[in-house]
């Protein structure tokens, strides 16, 4: 006769040794190479800019939901973003969707002051409690529409989280003389991510690797018809 059913318990994830994985295993091999970025991914806790229910998913190389047909970038493509960027201690940047606030708190650890632009207030306020929870106080995030956003500020670097079909003029002109843009454009399934920068008048852009990530809002492409 069979004893009573024994449940196993259930070991708790071991997060820090998780986030060492994700450095060594997938970020590192994906030519992330940069100190000062591979330092910050493996001391920022990613799994506490995680929505609850993905929790246990924080380090796997997967995108993550975040709710608005949004999702958390591959710790793969966050640390080619952060390296692409190149950031100086004193430098500020702006960044267009600020999502989980995870890159938010990467960019604040590498550079002086980041603007975050957030659509969704829901968002918004999540990523700034999680910011505000460990201490990442050089990162203000304001619930806006990039694509409308008026500002006569100048930033050193631009950090685009979603993609666009075609680079918008206005995010270049936020640039500062010498800056640069992280951008992915294009459609799906392969489009360019790119480091972008306005030369004598003119854009220049230089291609970085094939990725596919959702359209900011207003940014897709406008659909065509055929007759």
């Amino acid at each position: 006769m069979a004893g009573p059913h024994r449940q196993t318990p259930t070991m708790p994830l071991d997060y820090a040794k998780a986030r060492e994985t994700m450095v060594e295993q997938q970020v590192r091999p994906w030519d992330v190479l940069d100190p000062r970025v591979l330092a910050v991914l493996a001391d920022l806790p990613r799994d506490a800019f995680v929505p609850e229910a993905h929790r246990a998913l924080a380090y796997a190389d997967i995108e993550i939901p975040l709710g608005h047909g949004q999702r958390m970038m591959k710790p793969v493509v966050e640390g080619r973003v952060l390296q692409a960027l190149a950031l100086e201690p004193g430098e500020e940047v702006l960044e267009i969707g600020t999502g989980s606030g995870f890159l938010s708190a990467c960019l604040g650890r590498l550079a002086r002051d980041v603007t975050s632009l957030e659509l969704h207030a829901d968002l918004a306020d999540r990523a700034r409690a999680r910011l505000q929870a460990h201490d990442i106080g050089n990162v203000r995030v304001e619930c806006a529409d990039a694509m409308a956003w008026a500002s006569d500020r100048r930033f050193d670097a631009v950090c685009v989280t979603g993609a666009v079909d075609a680079i918008p003029p206005g995010f270049l002109q936020w640039l500062r003389p010498g800056g640069r843009m992280f951008v992915v454009h294009g459609r799906a399934p392969a489009m360019q991510a790119v480091l972008a920068r306005v030369d004598g008048g003119h854009v220049r852009t230089e291609s970085l690797f094939e990725t596919d990530l959702p359209y900011l809002a207003g940014a897709a492409p406008v659909p065509t018809f055929e007759f």
